[in-house]
């Protein structure tokens, strides 16, 4: 996500892609580049997060052995993210679910929050790049 912030922030100012239309034209392309590498990021934050929310915890259930206890609980009311009752099936360490849903719901909005802002930044970055900025000639 700094990648493209930075190069959000300097797309409107001079740079090493000179300056004029051309080179506003240029920082705008590189802001789309960069915006682009934000996205696939995002895309793949939301998605590990999803799947370690679907998949859940591995802690050590009765008997001792360290598994996935709810990996085949499905979704609905029958998921472990409904009913916390099914927490107490983990039993080392303590709050082990409490704290794996917290961290990837945490991580599942901030994807999605970086995945609508990168996604606002790369359209306009293209329309930057496509029509120019919208500054006269005596502006600059």
């Amino acid at each position: 996500m700094l990648c493209p912030s930075c190069s959000a922030i300097r797309a409107g100012g001079k740079g090493c892609c000179g300056t004029g239309c051309c080179g506003n034209r240029c920082r705008m392309l590189n802001s789309v580049f960069s915006s682009a590498f934000g996205l696939v990021g995002a895309i793949y934050c939301t998605s590990v997060a999803s799947a370690g929310l679907a998949i859940g915890p591995k802690c050590m259930v009765a008997g001792g052995k360290w598994e996935y206890p709810f990996e085949n609980l499905g979704t609905g009311n029958g998921s472990y993210l409904v009913n916390q009752t099914l927490w107490t099936t983990c039993e080392y360490p303590n709050n082990a679910v409490m704290w794996h849903v917290v961290l990837f719901s945490i991580l599942l909005s901030m994807g999605g929050v970086q995945l609508v802002l990168c996604g606002i930044q790369v359209v306009n970055g293209c329309l930057g790049c496509i029509c120019g900025d919208c500054r006269d000639s005596k502006d600059v």
